[in-house]
């Protein structure tokens, strides 16, 4: 009889062999569900914060930060724009303050005579009439050379809008004033109509636009 069974029970006997004794183990398919459902868990976070992000660049957020910053784009260079015209406006002299002495380097007679009047039509100051300089005399080949002193550059700019294709030049002289010397190829001043363009965008320029961004 076995050592198990009682004594005074009768029946069939059993008979444990071998030195291994079945464990209780916690089952592995647990461990490997969690770890499955936080690996999911994880992946699925990342999947929507990245069509998030997809979603401000390319539906919403994304546009309105970059509108925003061409607005702003817009409006700093539009200050700059109207500083620069402001101040262009401010150091070109007006024709009234200017006065021009003409003069004639042609055989032609007459023509420092009516330039002078024309120019005074158009509010510049008239002050010496006559016969161009002999440096100049019967040597301008072109329609006509503008002198003032080194300092009048603007100035220059100002009575160049009633001679196109005159040519600018600069001497020593200490007064203020303008000479226009008339040349070969004279034939009139610019019309009135095309010098009030040319000085109206010369004391006005005309704002550009930035060339990277649409205002």
């Amino acid at each position: 009889m076995s050592m198990l069974t009682p004594p005074g029970m009768g029946g069939k006997k059993y008979r444990i062999t071998g030195d291994r004794y079945p464990r209780m183990r916690r089952p592995r398919h647990r461990r490997r569900i969690v770890l499955t459902l936080v690996a999911t868990a994880c992946a699925l976070g990342l999947a929507g914060w990245g069509t998030l992000q997809l979603i401000d660049v390319f539906g919403g957020r994304g546009s309105s930060a970059q509108a925003s910053q061409d607005k702003q784009h817009c409006r700093d260079s539009g200050k700059t724009e109207a500083a620069q015209a402001k101040a262009a406006e401010e150091k070109m002299p007006a024709p009234g303050t200017l006065t021009v002495n003409v003069f004639n380097a042609t055989p032609r007679s007459g023509l420092a005579k009516r330039t002078a009047d024309e120019l005074q039509k158009r509010g510049f100051k008239i002050g010496k009439v006559g016969n161009a300089p002999a440096a100049y005399d019967k040597k301008v080949k072109g329609t006509g050379v503008l002198l003032g002193p080194k300092a009048a550059q603007d100035p220059l700019k100002v009575l160049a809008t009633q001679l196109a294709g005159a040519q600018q030049k600069s001497d020593d002289r200490k007064g203020d004033d303008l000479d226009l010397i008339i040349g070969d190829t004279f034939k009139d001043l610019t019309t009135r109509q095309n010098a009030a363009k040319s000085l109206a965008l010369l004391t006005h320029p005309s704002p550009v636009p930035a060339a990277d961004t649409k205002c």
